[in-house]
Parts: structure tokens; C-alpha cells; sequence
């Protein structure tokens, strides 16, 4: 059941970004809760174009004045930002507040959370499977979680009436919410989001440093695109990614370094193996998309 409220709804977004500005987008549009929507801006620009574009009802300057009476806050900054965003929010929170959050690790968001936050607010980690290549406020869009998991990871002490409020959020938003422990998320993600990150990033490095480059640039087309659009992302974001979760990251590195071996080998042998390999991957893909439908 919907947690229910006995006055009128505030919403605190902190991060007006691509993420932060499409959930104030969305649930703006959908009039959940009739909450108000508070952002928190450090940039004038950054506030005026949100307000202009609805992603939120008014902007604040200072994070105390964001979070004071809100009922929900929503961090939506870089990673390595929250511990210290924790810390300031902390003595102006509601005891009734819910604390969410968008960083696309969760263990060590988690560990800030149970040694920064008061006992008695709850916290659910969060992290939509979603985003653009793109950044910022004026790529934010509504739809952009629509038919996403949104991947949560209540902390221990939250109260499920809690958990339920975020989970509604979450559809609010058109997206599917997952519960999954920290650690396996991070585990996971790490092979299906970071591993590709990193590998459109070693592409472009690899291709824009050789000295045949400006020839190559000319037939670049999109299969290049496809797999280099990732490389496209915010550096401050995709490096506290890296930052947040080492371990799992250079797992799948090492991994996937020894598969691109493997067919390194078929290549160098001319050996009629690699059709093989490259129908097992067909296949495999093929049916990951029906899954998906």
C-alpha cells in the first residue's frame, strides 16, 4: 500500500541533472502525491531552465533549505559526492524522511548511509538501468525510465511502509522496481553497464590515438557509433563509477580479456571455429532481446 501522508507532499531533488531532472519531470507530469518539488542547484542557469521545463516547483540554493521538510529526498549526483551530501542533510532532515539515491554502485552507498544517517530515517538505495549518452538538465526527458528496471536496496533498519513509497515512486516513473542486495547488484552491474563503458572508452582510445586515424574517421560509420556511444557519458560520473567499484569492474575486465583472447587465437589460427563463436553469440543475444520484449 501507498504511504499515505496527512499533508501536502514535498520532494526534494538534489541534482538537476539528466537523472534528477527527468524524475522531477516525470512525477511532475504524473502529479504523484501532489508533491512539490523542491531542486537543489549550485548553478542560477541549472535552476532557471528546470523551472522552465517543470522539472520542479522551485529551487533552492542550499541544501538545508532543500531537504527541510521533505518528506522524500532524492540524491542524483555523482557517486563520491553523497557521503559528503549525507553529512550536510543530516541535522535538517524530517524523522520521517525518506532518503533515496541514484548512484549507479551501491555498496559503499549503503555503508555512508547506516554510519551517516540518523536511525530513524529510512533509506532505500536506488538505481534506474537507464540514461543517455548525453547530460545535464536539457537532456532530462519523462520517459526516460519507461519500461527500465530500477534496481533498490533498502537498508536493513527501513520500514517496509517505506520501501513500498519508493517502489510506487519508481512505477510512478514507468519504471519496474527490483529489490537486490548491494552486493550483488555491484556485481552485477558491473559486467552489463561498466564493463561496456569501459570498452567503448578503450575503442575510442585505441582507434583516435593511431596514427591512421583522420583516414579511418572517413569510414567510420555506425557500427563504430553504436559501440562508441557510451565513451559519450559524463567523466565525473563514469569515473566515480570506476572509483566505487573496483573489485567487481576488474573482474569482468579480466573476463572479458580472456574471451577477446580466445578469438584472438581463432583469428591468428584461421581457424573455422570463429563462425561458430560468432553464432553461440548471435544466438545468445537473440534471445536476450525476446527476453526483453
Amino acid at each position: 500500500m501507498e504511504q499515505c501522508y496527512n499533508k501536502a507532499v514535498r520532494l526534494a531533488i538534489i541534482g538537476l541533472g539528466l537523472i534528477g531532472g527527468s524524475i522531477g519531470l516525470a512525477l511532475k507530469q504524473a502529479n504523484w502525491q501532489q508533491a512539490e518539488v523542491v531542486g537543489y542547484v549550485r548553478r542560477h542557469e541549472v535552476g532557471s531552465l528546470a523551472l522552465k521545463l517543470g522539472a520542479v516547483d522551485k529551487v533552492e540554493s542550499t541544501l538545508s533549505e532543500t531537504v527541510k521538510g521533505a518528506n522524500i529526498v532524492i540524491i542524483a549526483t555523482p557517486i563520491l559526492t553523497i557521503k559528503d551530501i549525507f553529512s550536510q542533510i543530516t541535522p535538517d532532515l524530517s524523522a520521517d524522511s525518506i532518503v533515496t539515491d541514484t548512484a549507479s554502485t551501491k555498496l559503499q552507498i549503503m555503508r555512508w548511509a547506516e554510519e551517516l544517517l540518523p536511525p530513524e530515517i529510512d533509506f532505500v538505495g536506488g538505481h534506474p538501468m537507464s540514461g543517455k549518452e548525453t547530460s545535464g538538465i536539457s537532456a532530462a526527458a519523462a520517459d526516460l525510465f519507461h519500461n527500465c528496471t530500477y534496481c533498490l536496496t533498502p537498508a536493513p533498519r527501513t520500514k517496509p511502509a517505506a520501501v513500498q513509497t519508493v517502489k510506487e515512486m519508481v512505477k510512478e516513473l514507468g519504471a519496474t522496481p527490483l529489490t537486490i542486495s548491494a552486493r550483488e547488484h555491484d556485481s552485477l552491474v558491473a559486467g552489463v553497464s561498466h564493463l561496456p563503458l569501459l570498452l567503448s572508452v578503450a575503442l575510442v582510445s585505441a582507434t583516435t590515438k593511431n596514427p591512421s586515424w583522420q583516414q579511418m574517421a572517413r569510414l567510420a560509420a555506425s557500427g563504430y557509433r553504436d559501440l562508441t556511444r557510451l565513451a559519450s557519458g559524463n567523466p565525473e560520473v563514469n569515473a566515480d563509477i570506476c572509483l566505487s567499484n573496483p573489485a567487481a569492474i576488474v573482474s569482468w575486465i579480466d573476463a572479458f580479456s580472456e574471451e577477446l583472447q580466445r578469438l584472438r587465437k581463432l583469428v591468428a589460427d584461421e581457424s573455422i571455429e570463429i563462425e561458430k563463436a560468432l553464432a553461440l553469440a548471435n544466438k545468445a543475444r537473440q534471445k536476450w532481446l525476446k527476453r526483453r520484449c
